[in-house]
């Protein structure tokens, strides 16, 4: 019985030890992410020059929130998956204020530009007015169902903290049951609905940028970790 208990142990041990070196490395798809990154903000760079550079501290507060939010994501990920590095120094608490708080700060710092650059991009108001609305129903429809259905914790990467959220059901109601990644799809227009709602080209550019780069993140990030956690064939 000694010896049986001692095996199980060494087994667990051994098992915790291979699941760590199967795990993404922290620089796995970041060739991707940040060769990425750099060519959106030339994009980004340009299509700013191209407007005659108007409110330069707000825009590229609203450009650096996203990037500020995605490699905190990155970083968190790949560390606790590996050596459950965040859940042993701020714990999943912590991870959870700072993802939040840089998620607002994507809105905010967007609307904030958008209120400074209202009116540039020159839509007429009945036209303004059916795009946002067109833009914001989805957005928010699919901000509910993240929160009814799937649960805020879950999509800020619990499975990567806790591994209850890895044996949860796949959802498919409210938004999900037209596609399985609703939040990038839909949740994201909102911050098209903020930039045509305030008539901004200046909060367009920054939410182009902020839509493209969540899809960096999926496939530079999110997907090679949901292979890992859920096996290929469910990424």
């Amino acid at each position: 019985m000694f010896d049986n208990g001692w095996d199980k142990v060494l087994g667990r041990q051994m098992e915790k030890a291979s699941e760590n070196q199967r795990s993404p490395g922290l620089w796995k798809g970041q060739l991707l992410h940040f060769g990425s990154l750099f060519a959106l903000l030339m994009v980004v760079t340009l299509a700013w020059n191209a407007l005659g550079k108007p409110h330069s501290l707000a825009f590229w507060i609203a450009v650096a929130f996203p990037v500020l939010h995605q490699v905190w994501v990155w970083l968190a990920w790949r560390l606790e998956l590996k050596a459950s590095m965040v859940s042993r120094s701020i714990g999943f608490a912590g991870y959870l204020m700072v993802f939040f708080l840089l998620f607002a700060g994507r809105f905010l710092s967007l609307a904030w530009l958008a209120f400074l650059d209202h009116g540039s991009l020159g839509f007429a108001p009945m036209l303004v007015a059916l795009l946002t609305l067109l833009l914001l129903l989805p957005g928010l429809y699919a901000m509910y169902s993240v929160k009814r259905y799937f649960g805020m914790s879950r999509a800020a990467g619990g499975d990567h903290f806790d591994q209850n959220f890895r044996y949860m059901p796949l959802v498919k109601e409210g938004i999900f049951r037209f596609t399985d990644n609703g939040m990038y799809f839909y949740a994201f227009l909102l911050f098209w609905a903020i930039a045509i709602g305030f008539n901004s080209a200046a909060a367009v550019v920054a939410a182009a940028f902020s839509h493209a780069y969540i899809w960096v993140h999926f496939y530079a990030t999110e997907k090679p970790d949901m292979e890992y956690l859920y096996g290929s064939g469910n990424s």
